[in-house]
């Protein structure tokens, strides 16, 4: 599902982002490694996403701040469930 982010004072500016509900805290079980790597790929999508329309939103001029800070928020969701499936894939090394 996506949604499509419009700037106020600037109609013809539309961005479409994909929605998901934040699952940092939630994280359904991913049983094998293909299914993390997938899991991963989707999340970072989204964050660099997220990442340009918080920019082209910022750029553009007076912007809705609580609309910015809930983005910025589910970015940062999103980076850290990044990490943890990184650290999921990435096997401990013992020097």
């Amino acid at each position: 599902m996506k949604f499509v982010v419009m700037i106020r004072g600037h109609p013809e500016v539309r961005f479409a982002v994909p929605f998901r509900k934040p699952s940092a805290y939630h994280l359904p079980m991913l049983p094998d490694r293909d299914s993390l790597l997938s899991r991963l790929l989707e999340l970072r999508s989204e964050h660099r996403d997220l990442d340009t329309v918080i920019s082209r939103l910022s750029e553009s001029g007076p912007a809705d701040q609580l609309h910015l800070q809930r983005l910025k928020k589910r970015k940062l969701l999103l980076k850290d469930e990044i990490s943890w499936l990184e650290s999921r894939l990435i096997p401990d090394s013992i020097a």
